[in-house]
């Protein structure tokens, strides 16, 4: 007998969770995000060695951004992996097989690093419907879920209809204007010695926008591999916040990437759901005229 489970799921859905979904009566469609950002064939090659049965491959240079598309000048963001056209990523979408009557679950298996990309892509098209699987792909195994390999069969295309964006998108001018201001506060998801600019192995200047806070992103998961509860997360953003207005902060991290945990442990939090500069660093430090801090 199918079940009818109390959807939509916004933020974490728990691997039990997800299987009792697929058991039921609401439409769903589940993304596998897993990447490796210096190595962008590793993904596919763990996707197609195992992953969730039905799940389709996000791939973050050829779905996720406009990084290998040709019409880089209607790209949404600047970056390293700038943001598609909405129009462009909604076409995408539809041509997968997803509509707007389904519920989306989005994993990986780096920590939630990638499959949050998708999550705040979801929201930015108008879509609620998606949730982060907690603990990612390893979760899924932990409780044995069934693993399919190889590719799956494409999916009749449906049409996705874009509408208003749910989270806020901000440009790397906004973020100049905004500089210094108290109703900006610019936090960092990178690592402490890349913020600190001791090392950058990826972009060509080291160190991190002045007055920003630095936050990795990997604080947010727990020894168990899942995100921290809602208590945790509230008490930790507080104490780095201090007096700040959580409203005001504005997300980012070397390519618009890893930024997205943060927002999504900001909101699990109850701190509300929080902006993103897209472009990030890999933006900021391409114009020698913008301000960099180090230390």
């Amino acid at each position: 007998m199918s079940l009818t489970l109390p959807t939509p799921f916004t933020t974490l859905i728990s691997a039990t969770q997800l299987q009792d979904l697929q058991g039921s009566t609401t439409p769903c469609m589940v993304f596998d995000c897993s990447c490796d950002l210096m190595k962008p064939e590793i993904g596919p090659e763990q996707y197609r060695e195992a992953h969730i049965p039905g799940s389709i491959y996000a791939h973050l240079d050829n779905a996720l951004s406009a990084k290998g598309d040709r019409s880089i000048t209607r790209a949404a963001s600047g970056g390293r992996h700038p943001l598609p056209a909405r129009d462009v990523f909604a076409s995408w979408l539809g041509n997968v097989g997803f509509d707007n009557s389904m519920q989306a679950v989005v994993y990986d298996r780096q920590g939630a690093n990638y499959c949050g990309r998708l999550w705040w892509m979801l929201k930015w098209l108008g879509h609620e419907n998606v949730a982060v699987l907690d603990g990612g792909f390893q979760a899924w195994q932990a409780i044995g879920g069934s693993i399919a390999s190889g590719e799956e069969s494409a999916r009749p295309a449906a049409n996705f209809k874009m509408n208003e964006p749910l989270v806020q998108l901000v440009d790397v001018d906004t973020v100049v204007s905004q500089l210094g201001k108290a109703t900006q506060h610019v936090l960092d998801a990178r690592g402490a010695p890349r913020f600190k600019g001791e090392v950058e192995p990826i972009d060509p200047v080291a160190g991190h926008i002045p007055g920003a806070l630095n936050r990795p992103f990997n604080l947010n998961i727990g020894a168990d591999g899942r995100f921290k509860d809602a208590a945790t997360l509230h008490a930790e953003f507080t104490t780095l916040l201090g007096r700040r207005n959580p409203a005001e902060v504005v997300h980012h991290c070397g390519s618009g990437v890893s930024a997205v945990p943060n927002i999504l442990a900001m909101e699990i939090a109850g701190l509300g759901r929080t902006a993103l500069f897209a472009g990030s660093w890999s933006e900021w430090c391409s114009d020698p005229t913008r301000p960099v801090a180090q230390g």
